[in-house]
């Protein structure tokens, strides 16, 4: 007998017991079973609860049921967001036996209904009712439609105190009581209520009530806000039931992400959580960083990091030709690419006239001739022009003098350093950073167009699976052009295996893009951290949020929210390992702290090449 086994044991009449568990005994016992290492430190038995080392659990039964029970009516319980046990136990009982019985308790109530009446007594409601579902229910079992079975249902519940179990059992019995449904505490057989909802599959209560098939699968237990699938990433902790949500981006609909949150509430920690996440399962990740919080994630796991600036040494030339695939003309490409580059030079230059757009577009076509890139040229292993170039042609065109003029500062001036020389980045690494948070504000959202044009022309190269992550997305929605770039982004990157993550604090600026809510519809994953009371209401109308969830979202803590994922929807809290948390972590002090530790190894002689968690 192991040492589980004689906790379970009494030791007088009182049904109250006292049993700690010495170490000489499970010397004795000679054997350390699984029994001895689960089982509670000490065990007292009373009539309406036990006593489980430091927890107190009590067991009920479920008594009695209505007529009718709705769908998901256990729901309410499964969901709440307390600590406890339930068993469900489903006996078959043998259908010839119970027809037997049957016959005689219909025979019973026609027997009482044909009294009354001869009485002359007033036509009883219940009885009649009882006495058509006996005979409906009759004919479903003679017809094999129905089962019948024994149920028994019981429910444990936890805790620390018994003010605080008195709490959870008024909270239980009021949610079923409001539904017809009744328990009562197992007295004077708490152990054997105990034992019968341990994972043993032994019925000890016996207390059953007869249900047939119907009301039976109602009882179904897996009624959860559950929103998980079978592979993917952890996101993070379903509020509701402390499950896991469980996602991969790249087997829905579209791979697409967004993330909406206010400053501070954890957008960035939780999808630096991700990107980590995701290259553990092989997927390639580019960031867009305006606020340099990427780069220790980037050291730590082996990325690129591209500081871009006025001063920085690497370059992007937005004349690069994208190389076109198998099923792409080099002709088509060319006149997209054409198209994209008319784009960035309206940002460039503060918006372009009718006239002003014709000439720039002209002159980029002769600015490519000019290095013999035409329709019809491969595209392959041809040296693309740069910005200069570029100026030369559009300077001997007639009436571009303004243009001249105002793209001067981009060849010539304090700006040239960036965006007028050729290209020096690799982006083949697993996982590569952007950084333009050095680069002025003027400038921020030429560059973000810039590098997601690099990016887009450098996926649609090879087609692997790739998470492209724009942070702070608001910037590229402030230009029609960035923002209508960014749509196209989300409606074709499927097609290329890129799944597109967008964050923003800035809820009001993104939707006053007439792209912002386009991109959110083509976003299968979307989360919704903590929110500020201006812009709660917009939220709310966008993502038809209910009145709770509006109040949720308004009180959540740092790293809680709510997830979507296609139409389905959970509160989510985001959770992170200690280690996981010194790499992601964006707190000034732990930051600080971390630095400091580094430094301190270095100095004492470790090796620069070695990360300091």
């Amino acid at each position: 007998m192991s040492i589980f086994d004689k906790l379970f044991k009494k030791k007088d009449e009182t049904n109250v017991s006292m049993t700690p568990v010495l170490p000489q005994q499970i010397y004795e016992a000679g054997v350390l079973e699984l029994q001895d290492v689960i089982a509670p430190s000490a065990l007292q038995v009373a009539p309406k609860q036990l006593i489980l080392g430091e927890k107190i659990v009590r067991t009920f039964f479920v008594i009695s049921y209505p007529r009718f029970l709705s769908d998901s009516w256990f729901s309410p319980i499964i969901n709440m967001d307390r600590v406890f046990d339930i068993s469900i136990f489903v006996h078959p009982v043998d259908t010839a036996q119970v027809l037997k019985q049957f016959q005689k308790k219909v025979a019973e109530v026609e027997s009482q209904i044909n009294v009354r009446s001869d009485k002359g007594m007033v036509r009883d409601p219940m009885l009649d009712t009882a006495y058509q579902d006996l005979e409906k229910l009759r004919d479903d079992l003679m017809q094999a439609r129905e089962k019948l079975f024994d149920v028994g249902v019981y429910i444990s519940i936890y805790g620390d105190t018994e003010d605080e179990l008195d709490k959870i059992e008024s909270e239980v019995k009021s949610t079923l009581e409001s539904r017809l449904i009744y328990l009562k505490p197992a007295l004077f057989q708490q152990e054997q209520g105990f034992t019968s909802i341990l994972p043993i599959a032994q019925d000890l209560l016996k207390v059953h009530s007869k249900l047939n098939s119907s009301p039976l699968s109602s009882m179904f237990p897996f009624v959860s806000f559950d929103l998980t699938s079978n592979k993917g990433i952890l996101y993070g902790i379903n509020r509701h039931n402390s499950g896991l949500v469980i996602f991969d981006r790249f087997s829905m609909e579209n791979y697409n992400s967004i993330v909406f949150a206010k400053s501070g509430s954890g957008k960035s920690y939780a999808t630096k959580l991700e990107i980590l996440r995701s290259l553990m399962f092989g997927i390639d990740v580019i960031v867009i960083d305006p606020e340099r919080e990427y780069e220790y994630l980037a050291e730590a796991t082996g990325g690129r990091y591209f500081n871009l600036s006025l001063t920085s040494e690497h370059h992007i030339n937005p004349f690069d030709l994208p190389i076109p695939r198998e099923d792409e003309s080099p002709e088509d490409v060319l006149r997209s690419h054409i198209v994209g580059l008319v784009g960035l030079m309206r940002i460039m230059l503060k918006g372009l006239t009718p006239e002003e757009d014709s000439i720039v577009d002209k002159a980029i076509t002769e600015t490519y001739a000019l290095k013999d890139i035409t329709i019809g040229s491969s595209l392959k292993n041809v040296e693309p022009p740069l910005l200069s170039d570029f100026e030369l042609v559009l300077a001997g065109m007639e009436g571009a003098e303004s243009l001249v003029q105002r793209l001067s500062k981009f060849t010539q001036g304090t700006w040239a350093g960036f965006i007028n020389k050729p290209s020096n980045v690799d982006i083949t690494k697993k996982f590569v950073v952007f950084s333009v948070r050095d680069m002025e504000d003027e400038l921020k959202p030429v560059a973000m167009h810039i590098v997601t044009r690099y990016i887009w022309n450098m996926v649609r190269k090879e087609l692997k699976k790739r998470l492209l992550v724009i942070d702070e997305a608001w910037w590229m929605m402030k230009s029609e052009d960035t923002a209508s770039f960014l749509f196209s982004l989300a409606k074709r990157g499927r097609k290329y295996y890129l799944g597109l993550a967008t964050i923003t604090q800035d809820v009001g600026d993104f939707l006053k893009s007439p792209y912002g809510l386009p991109i959110i519809t083509n976003s299968s994953i979307q989360l919704l951290l903590k929110q500020s009371a201006t812009s709660i209401d917009l939220v709310q109308t966008t993502f038809n949020l209910t009145d709770e969830e509006k109040y949720l979202l308004l009180e959540s803590g740092v790293g809680e929210g709510i997830f979507f994922a296609g139409l389905k929807h959970v509160a989510l809290k985001i959770n992170a390992s200690y280690t996981e948390d010194q790499i992601i972590t964006s707190d000034p002090s732990q930051v600080l702290a971390i630095k400091k530790a580094k430094e301190e190894f270095l100095a004492s002689g470790g090796s620069s090449g070695a990360n300091v968690v």
